[in-house]
């Protein structure tokens, strides 16, 4: 079943339960597909790792609102922000433990050879093809630097 078959199922049943949170963050999913679908130069149809990309970025959104809004004091807008990341998160892969994806860096820079933060940029660029959609960035970026660094 494509993302955008099962935005639509979760919609309806959203729709039928009366939750207006999830209702808002499965519409954010749809609206995000149907634009990148519809962007000039796009095939019209997403691939899975398209898909992936699109809610992985959604999620980060809501969760960087909701850091912001908890800066400045604001719980009551931070909550439906992460509310609904949660439910964004439900159509991503499984996402690795922190100990699964250094397992995955370790395994690189043998390979590559990597001898210190020069080589940041060929680890990094290696391990965030291979675990695509199933950890975040910033997660990798840190997990690299500390070992690295050491």
């Amino acid at each position: 079943m494509s993302l955008q078959a099962q935005v639509m199922t979760e919609m309806k049943a959203a729709m039928k339960a009366k939750d207006t949170l999830a209702l808002e963050a499965l519409r954010a999913i749809k609206s995000a597909l149907l634009l990148a679908g519809t962007e000039k130069g796009a095939a019209g149809e997403l691939s899975e790792a398209d898909e992936i990309k699109l809610v992985q970025k959604l999620v980060k959104q809501r969760k960087d609102s909701a850091t912001i809004f908890q800066e400045q004091g604001r719980a009551d807008l931070a909550e439906p922000e992460l509310a609904q990341a949660a439910i964004i998160e439900k159509f991503l892969p499984e996402q690795l433990t922190a100990e699964e994806i250094e397992k995955v860096v370790v395994q690189t820079i043998d390979a590559v050879g990597a001898e210190g933060m020069k080589d940041m940029g060929k680890v990094m660029g290696i391990v965030s093809k291979e675990l695509a959609g199933q950890a975040d960035g910033k997660t990798i970026s840190t997990i690299v630097k500390e070992k690295l660094s050491s």
